[in-house]
This record gives structure tokens, sequence and C-alpha cells, in this order.
């Protein structure tokens, strides 16, 4: 019996990776802004220790006397203002607006075992570290012995 091959070329392979020309293809017809946008939202980590939990804001850019936390009703309210360069005269003008301006809200809900009355902020290198320690008087486990 014969054996009968129906394609017996090498697969022919892109000498490039199939992302960097998904990319190259996309890049053009994405509308590029030259304007910054009025507003944006701050990506956040947050992370959870035997003390408490700590939340990692990205606003690069933004001096803290634009930034103001609040807590009401259970939740945790940072807001403020990455502000875009001034357009003077003679100043450049954008050409592309990749990076975020404008105002931003984060809304986080807090459980009840944070201690709110400890809570402290720092910005440095563009992150906002909020530290919300766990309060010790609030009990979030108990085991009850059955007698």
């Amino acid at each position: 019996m014969a054996t009968l091959l129906y394609n017996n070329r090498p697969a022919l392979r892109p000498s490039r990776a199939f992302n960097s020309v998904l990319n190259e293809l996309l890049r053009d017809t994405l509308p590029a802004a030259n304007q910054p946008a009025k507003s944006f939202v701050p990506q956040a980590d947050i992370l959870e220790s035997e003390h408490g939990f700590e939340l990692h804001l990205a606003v690069p850019g933004v001096v803290k006397e634009d930034v103001k936390i609040d807590f009401q009703e259970g939740n945790l309210v940072i807001s403020g203002e990455r502000k875009a360069p001034a357009a003077e005269e003679n100043a450049p003008k954008f050409r592309r607006v990749e990076t975020a301006y404008g105002t931003f809200t984060r809304t986080f809900r807090l459980p009840d075992t944070v201690d709110v009355t400890a809570i402290d902020a720092q910005l440095a290198d563009g992150i906002l570290r909020v530290t919300l320690p766990f309060d010790g008087n609030k009990v979030t486990k108990h085991h009850i012995e059955v007698r």
C-alpha cells in the first residue's frame, strides 16, 4: 500500500513572534490621544500581613497636597488629581498622550477588623502606601469548646 503525502513541504514559520506582529498591526489602528483625559483610575495592590493590610496605589506625578483620603461609612475613599502641564502660548504641545492625567477616585470597603484611627499614608516614588492595621480589640476568629 502506498503512502500518500498531502503536503511534504516543511511548515513555514514567521521570523517574528506573533505578539510583535499583532502589536505592529494594531498600533496604527488605535486612536492616539493628543489631549490629556479629564480623569483616570489608578491601579491598586492590596497586601495582607499579620499586622494588617497595606494598600499601594500607583499615582505617578501626583503631589501629596493633591491627595485626599477619607473614611466614611465603612469605606476608604482616596481621591486626587494629576495636573497636566500648563498649556502656555510658546510651550510644547501634546502630540501623543499615553500617561494618565486628571482627577481620580478609588473607594475600598474596609472590614470591621481594621483600626481606622491608626490608618497611615505615605506618598513616595509615585506610590501611595496606606497602612491599615488590624484592631487588636476586635475578635475575628474564636473557637468555642463544647462541654
